[in-house]
């Protein structure tokens, strides 16, 4: 009885979903790079959410202190990324695992996901483990982010796949509810997110309005309702946003785009042209919808990086969502090449006939071990900082577990505050985020001087400082090598 029901389920798995092992574990690899030797949270924006999920879960509400300052407070209004970092929260709460296994590990496992989702939305187009294998080559850096780190974007683009698969093959109420809940899921976690989303299905809705007007009607609602939702937190951006669109921005200079391609891989990129090629040959209005949603989120590209038009965090995010249209279509592309046959003329020779069948199947083996030949080392000489090492860390532990809570405020090297206050809960002085401010020069100062300036500690607050170099101030006691709290 077991026997011919497992024979049943085996029969019933594509000889392609067997590919996709190697494709998943390539995928988890792809991400796991940058954290092989660093057990910490690479990306400050990493940091950063882990802070706010902290704040989030010690104050039971949505509104909190900001975590790195301590004064002041946030709101919904105020964080656009609350959902996603409640939804971490929470899961960590729940699941017991703790942040530095969720950060290291978890980023591969998302990037599996998606890449299984790529391959359930193009494996009934014939190219599921094709667009899967491209999608696992999306790099990481530390300007436009990337699946490797734990953030929005990465987990945004877990929702197009899906949502392209509900509206490719399904129709009726349900399926509107299932595009209903991934645009209000996006819309809590990251808007840009939520607005590919939205540019990529459109499209799709165009194409339906003649024949199926309800069908596109249903999906323009379930997308569009969920952005009405924040609308009276967000009305005051409104009007800046807007004068955005018709004012020329000034251009990343960390996020170039012509590097950004070079970087995904001009294998990838040629075979998505011939893919292109292949889907408009081929037709329909799902092969049309792919070609013309990569063309919407590269017609945003180019515009704002030509003409500097457009709002620069679509900009910077949006290539994440065009290097996974590319993928995908190049996906298509990888398919006409592994279908290849030769002429039939050919066939006819006695020596040459038995080896046809073979020869798309070869390229393709080709074009993937190239591709993996340049890709993987590639992604091993990508740049990633670190912001802490193992001492600081275990320092930082140390403070978290031995320092009285009287001492609740500390000044350190102002690009080590985020990671500080994140591990001991103690708010710093001044932190670097993107770039130095006055007060962290200040801060830097009293380090480098020594510590010696008392009056300064007293005036902000200043209780407990950690300055590896050492200080040389009679005010302060070592209570711990780098480590001094203020005589009370």
């Amino acid at each position: 009885m077991v026997q011919p029901m497992f024979s049943k389920i085996k029969e019933r798995i594509p000889k392609s979903a067997y590919l996709m092992l190697p494709v998943m574990a390539l995928a988890f690899y792809i991400a796991f790079i940058p954290h092989q030797d660093y057990p910490y949270p690479v990306h400050i924006d990493d940091w950063i959410h882990w802070a706010h999920s902290e704040a989030i879960l010690e104050a039971g509400s949505l509104n909190y202190v900001k975590p790195f300052i301590g004064e002041g407070t946030i709101s919904i209004s105020s964080n656009l990324e609350l959902g996603f970092q409640l939804f971490w929260g929470v899961f960590h709460s729940v699941s017991g695992i703790s942040w530095l296994t969720i950060f290291r590990f978890f980023p591969g496992l998302i990037l599996v996901f998606i890449v299984l989702a790529v391959y359930i939305m193009a494996h009934r187009h014939g190219f599921g483990w094709e667009a899967a294998f491209f999608t696992c080559l999306i790099p990481t850096t530390v300007g436009i982010l990337g699946p490797a780190f734990i953030v929005p974007v990465a987990m945004g683009l877990l929702f197009i796949p899906l949502a392209l698969f509900v509206v490719f093959n399904f129709r009726g109420f349900w399926t509107y509810v299932v595009l209903f809940i991934f645009s209000c899921f996006l819309v809590a976690i990251h808007a840009p997110s939520a607005i590919c989303l939205v540019i990529v299905l459109l499209p799709y809705i165009v194409l339906n309005l003649k024949g199926s007007f309800l069908h596109s009607l249903g999906i323009f609602l379930a997308l569009a309702i969920p952005f009405l939702v924040p609308f009276p937190w967000i009305l005051d951006m409104l009007l800046p946003t807007a004068q955005k669109l018709l004012t020329p921005q000034v251009l990343p200079d960390y996020v170039d785009f012509p590097r950004i391609i070079r970087t995904y891989g001009y294998y990838p990129v040629g075979l998505c042209l011939l893919g292109t090629l292949v889907l408009a040959v081929k037709g329909g209005k799902q092969n049309y919808s792919l070609i013309f949603g990569l063309l919407l989120l590269l017609l945003m590209l180019v515009v704002f990086f030509t003409f500097h038009y457009g709002i620069s965090i679509m900009y910077e995010r949006g290539l994440m969502f065009m290097m996974l249209m590319v993928g995908i279509v190049a996906g298509a592309g990888l398919m006409a090449v592994k279908n290849l046959r030769l002429p039939e003329s050919l066939n006819s020779i006695a020596r040459v006939s038995k080896y046809t069948r073979y020869v798309g199947w070869s390229l393709c083996v080709i074009l993937v071990g190239v591709t993996l030949f340049i890709a993987i080392p590639d992604r091993h000489e990508l740049p990633y900082y670190h912001m802490i090492d193992d001492k600081e860390y275990e320092d930082f532990v140390w403070i978290r577990d031995n320092v009285d809570e009287g001492y609740d405020k500390a000044i350190l090297d102002p690009w080590k505050v985020t990671p500080f206050t994140v591990i001991t809960g103690i708010p710093g002085y001044s932190r670097i985020h993107t770039a130095p401010t006055e007060k962290d020069v200040q801060a830097r100062i009293f380090l480098d001087g020594g510590c010696g300036n008392t009056t300064f500690l007293k005036e902000n607050g200043i209780s407990l400082v950690y300055c590896p170099g050492g200080c040389s101030n009679p005010d302060l006691v070592e209570i711990r090598e780098g480590i001094f709290v203020l005589k009370k």
